[in-house]
């Protein structure tokens, strides 16, 4: 069973990610919106990457979830909204 998990895992990670497609190009770098719990509520949350397709974007989100989490919750905590959400850029 470890083996396949391992075998699937290498596959998944030589994948190549798709090309950005016409729309992602004229839309530039795209966004990623999440929620993190906030008591018994839901907080909106966007992170503004750098990457020219959805799916890095995704990719970059949940590879850095921890981080990207503190950061919002430290947004939150602050009470650092904008249009009633948190946002989080990339540098």
């Amino acid at each position: 069973m470890r083996d396949q998990r391992e075998s699937l895992t290498k596959e998944l990670l030589m994948r190549k990610l798709p090309k950005p497609t016409e729309q992602e190009i004229h839309e530039g770098p795209q966004t990623v919106s999440f929620q993190i719990a906030n008591g018994n509520a839901r907080q909106g949350c966007i992170l503004q990457t750098r990457f020219p397709t959805k799916a890095e974007a995704q990719k970059y989100l949940l590879t850095n979830w921890p981080i990207i989490e503190r950061m919002a919750r430290k947004g939150l905590a602050t009470g650092t909204l904008e249009e009633g959400q948190i946002k989080l850029v990339m540098i």
